[in-house]
């Protein structure tokens, strides 16, 4: 029976459309590391899940099981979150706005 782990790798990097060669290149592993990976011959050390969840852009916990969204990174999120402390109010409001603009942009997109 597969793990959690090996279905949200799998997954993880059919999402970013890549094959394991390729994700082993972007999280700096052996190819055949990403196969024993998603295989179940082997589990990642931790060093080795954190490379991997910053190559695939989603969180450790994804790849663990513990949360559903794999879209969210937890790179970018946690960076931001750490830096909103240091801002104004008027910079809050314009990081604001630019989320928005994002989103809308995103939805004309789809529209499209």
């Amino acid at each position: 029976m597969e793990s959690d782990f090996q279905t949200r790798l799998r997954a993880a990097r059919e999402l970013r459309k890549l094959s394991q060669s390729e994700l082993a290149d972007k999280a700096g592993l052996q190819p055949s590391a990403i196969s024993h990976f998603e295989t179940g011959r082997r589990s990642p050390s931790f060093d080795n899940l954190k490379v991997l969840s910053e190559a695939l852009l989603v969180t450790t916990d994804y790849l663990m099981g513990r949360v559903e969204d794999p879209g969210s990174t937890g790179t970018v999120i946690d960076r931001l979150n750490r830096q909103v402390g240091n801002l104004s109010s008027d910079d809050l409001e314009t990081l604001s706005g630019f989320a928005d603009m994002l989103v809308n942009k995103a939805a004309d997109k789809k529209k499209g």
